[in-house]
């Protein structure tokens, strides 16, 4: 290939990888919790100023639109098409936040779940409780369900903008406990906002989630089938009388979530270099697919949807709902009813007090419960922002209240209470910050400078970056950073960077591993880094007949080497390095600092290159 050729095909690469890093980083705008919020605000707005500028507001959300193919139909307005449409789409998202969490996050693990449990139990138990007691004998008395749940999107926005600097367990608790929280709104839906049911639809409704059990127990992956059921269940939910928005959860519940399983992506990876080596229609067609079928429907889904909700249902179910009419007569009508005070107290101090205690007898109860940056005060600023209740409080105000006027007044209950949230949980959080800051999270900052004489290092020691890798040689995806790293070589080349490899142990492979690396720095630091990758090519594979071979392929004796790791003089640095890192993760993947701060990203050759190079955009708070 003559020079003009190789600079045409590189000034190719470099546009395609400009147009995917602008790609990538719209999507990150797209999945932002704080934009997100935004848009709910606005849309928030939007509602209240159309809804006082006349009749129009209330005449576009009551227009009729019908559905039909055959004798089925559908008839609604455009209000419940909304909510009880598009909603079902935000609610299948949460259904699959709620079982990706039972199945693979907090909320697996006992210990961990207990607390945010107990949070969310007190932050449903008390705020009805107080409802109640403020509405009884009042025609707003059914809608206690507006005040126990909170709308994880906005709050998660909000803690993003307010919430403390060093509290990064926080978001998770609050994730978990909106989970859990949004569990017991949905059960309540069912079983208390339920008017009449049709057994027969119901029946067919369940026939087409054991028809979605079934798909994923066979190990269906594509979404056609699943799509054809769920429209099948959605209108049989309809028909029966229960909100057929739990359609959405009760499908999400079923759909098969799991890791991301390394043979799916290997398969991938060999297609894509089928591809590279023969580019053909059939086997793009069988790169998209195995592409599809490496993540799981969960997960694939969730990634999908995430930006349409976010930016399309929420604030078009803010739209639909958040008009009330803001005179002085109906302020003052609002304002006098105990109603809308209710809704107020059920949620500004309801969820605040429910939280705390819920919280705090757990922690009081069980020591191991309490981890950095979740003490009391910082919990207590996420119980008054659980009070934003907006999405599912103004969805159940309205399917609880029948009266226009009364709905209102729940309405603009549920606005002030939102306002009124926000504002508590900022002077708690600002409050706590000043008479019991936080230290730095574990492990944020590097603990100790590197020594070329010790670390094992590659890279000019002058170069005004540092990149720093604790490694588990036994993980079975190191080569997947391996192949990252390599992407960022020709800035190490450049003397832009200094790679540094430190050990991470997780069991008796990954020391021998480490050990091994260790003696093969000793005896030939040139062939160092090609052991390092015939290791990672293992894939987790490592025994003593796996470090041999690896050993003789890249020219180093085994024998020396053997006879080194059998000494143990390496296995006190060897320690000290996973010590520094210990408890860090749970698993065997990786810890990356680079210039002295952990780089908590996906962990791949654009973001190193973006952070070395100084384009990376730190995420807000």
């Amino acid at each position: 290939m003559n020079a003009a050729a190789r600079s045409g095909s590189a000034s190719l690469a470099e546009s395609v990888d400009a147009y995917l890093r602008r790609r990538r980083r719209w999507r990150d705008i797209l999945t932002n919790e704080t934009y997100a919020a935004v848009a709910l605000c606005l849309a928030t707005l939007a509602a209240l100023v159309w809804a006082n500028l006349g009749e129009s507001y209330h005449a576009f959300w009551a227009t009729r639109l019908s559905l039909s193919v055959g004798p089925l139909g559908v008839d609604l307005t455009a209000h419940e098409w909304v909510n009880e449409g598009l909603m079902t789409v935000f609610f299948f998202l949460v259904g699959l936040d709620v079982r990706r969490d039972l199945t693979l996050g907090e909320l697996r693990l006992p210990g961990r779940a207990l607390l945010p449990a107990a949070a969310a139990v007190g932050g449903l138990v008390v705020p009805a409780f107080l409802y109640l007691i403020i509405a009884m004998g009042t025609p707003g008395l059914g809608a206690w369900g507006s005040v126990i749940s909170t709308d994880t999107a906005f709050a998660l926005g909000m803690l993003a903008v307010i919430g403390p600097k060093r509290a990064p367990r926080l978001r998770l608790f609050l994730l978990a406990f909106a989970v859990i929280d949004d569990i017991g709104a949905l059960v309540v839906i069912a079983l208390f906002y339920t008017a009449s049911l049709n057994l027969i639809a119901l029946g067919v409704a369940v026939l087409g989630l054991v028809g979605v059990w079934a798909l994923a127990r066979w190990g269906a992956w594509r979404a056609p089938l699943y799509l054809l059921l769920a429209g099948v269940i959605w209108y049989a939910f309809y028909r029966s009388g229960v909100h057929a928005t739990l359609a959405g959860v009760l499908i999400a519940l079923l759909l098969p979530v799991y890791s991301v399983r390394s043979q799916d992506v290997n398969g991938a990876g060999e297609l894509a270099r089928l591809y590279r080596q023969s580019p053909a229609p059939g086997t793009a067609a069988l790169l998209r697919e195995a592409l599809a079928y490496s993540m799981p429907m969960n997960q694939r889904l969730s990634f999908l949807l995430l930006p349409y909700v976010n930016y399309v249902v929420v604030p078009l179910f803010a739209l639909a709902n958040a008009g009330v009419q803001l005179g002085s007569q109906s302020l003052d009508a609002a304002f006098a009813s105990r109603v809308t005070w209710a809704v107020i107290i059920g949620l500004v101090v309801g969820k605040l007090v429910g939280v705390t205690l819920g919280a705090a007898v757990v922690l009081h109860m069980v020591p191991s419960s309490r981890l950095p940056g979740l003490d009391l005060p910082r919990i207590m600023g996420i119980g008054a922002l659980s009070g934003m209740g907006f999405t599912i409080s103004l969805l159940v105000a309205g399917i609880a209240l029948e009266d226009e006027a009364v709905s209102d007044q729940a309405r603009i209950g549920v606005l002030c209470a939102s306002v009124s949230a926000l504002v508590l949980a900022t002077l708690i959080f600002r409050i706590s910050d000043y008479l019991s800051p936080l230290p730095p999270p574990p492990g944020q900052r590097l603990r100790r400078g590197v020594d070329e004489g010790v670390d094992l290092t590659t890279g000019d020691p002058r170069a005004p970056h540092t990149l720093i890798n604790y490694a588990d040689m036994s993980d079975e995806g190191r080569w997947r950073l391996m192949e990252a790293l390599h992407g960022i070589a020709h800035l190490r080349d450049a003397g832009q960077v200094r790679l540094v490899l430190r050990h991470k142990l997780s069991g008796p492979e990954s020391l021998l591993a480490a050990l091994a690396l260790e003696a093969a720095r000793h005896q030939d630091k040139s062939r160092l880094w090609p052991f390092h990758d015939a290791l990672a090519r293992l894939c987790g594979q490592v025994t003593p007949g796996t470090i041999s071979q690896a050993a003789q392929d890249v020219g180093l004796d085994a024998d020396a080497l053997w006879e080194r790791i059998d000494s143990g003089i390496d296995e006190p640095k060897v320690l000290k390095d996973a010590l520094e890192v210990e408890g860090l993760t749970e698993d065997g993947s990786p810890v990356v600092y680079i210039d002295g701060e952990r780089f908590e990203h996906l962990l791949n050759r654009w973001t190193f290159s973006e952070a070395l190079n100084g384009m990376w955009e730190k995420e807000p708070g």
